[in-house]
């Protein structure tokens, strides 16, 4: 009878912790679906998405993504290119179909803010995402400038770079760059590189 008892028990115990198992996995199951998982937890032992948007924000919002070293994409924009990187500077004129369509296509759209507003060797960064259409996701991010130019010298290179993307967008992508670029991470850094003729002080 005893051992009748202890075999039940025994069933009834694996019969749980096979049971708690299953439901675990359901819980803990892995989405492959992009931007799906939950916040990061140090004590988290599962995929999770390094950030997350707000409630708070306003305006399209996407999760900001730690791309691998290299994966990102950067370019740098000099508002007087050298003869050698001329060509560079030149606007696709077909549908853009790689990297080197879509850097071209943005150095081409730059037109730095006029020499009484500007000023020599000013850098500035923005980072920005495209849609799958060619439009740019939300307004380009100012992550850097620099550190001793006055607020009027910043606001007028912003209001630049957001005037001359506004005038370029949409890109024309073809449907597998449009796919490859969409939501990924784009950094540009404008240099302003022009020799600008600075006031005398003579009447």
């Amino acid at each position: 009878m005893l051992r009748r008892i202890g075999s039940c028990l025994m069933v009834a115990i694996v019969g749980m912790a096979v049971a708690g198992t299953a439901d675990a996995r359901r819980r803990h199951a892995i989405d492959a679906t992009p931007f799906s998982h939950a916040p990061c937890s140090v004590l988290d032992r599962r995929p999770c998405t390094p950030y997350f948007c707000s409630v708070f924000n306003h305006g399209p919002c996407i999760p900001e993504i730690d791309y691998p070293i290299g994966q990102n994409l950067q370019l740098t924009i000099e508002s007087a290119p050298s003869r050698d990187d001329a060509a560079k500077y030149d606007r696709p004129d077909h549908d853009l179909d790689t990297i080197g369509d879509l850097f071209a296509a943005l150095r081409s759209c730059w037109s730095p803010p006029p020499a009484e507003s500007a000023r020599e060797g000013m850098q500035m960064s923005v980072r920005f995402s495209f849609k799958r259409s060619g439009e740019i996701i939300s307004t380009p991010r100012m992550t850097y400038a620099t550190a001793d130019a006055s607020a009027d010298t910043r606001a007028a290179y912003i209001k630049a770079i957001n005037a001359s993307l506004d005038a370029c967008v949409p890109l024309k992508f073809t449907g597998g760059l449009g796919g490859a670029l969409a939501g990924r991470p784009i950094a540009i850094r404008y240099v302003d590189n022009r020799e600008l003729d600075k006031p005398s002080g003579r009447p």
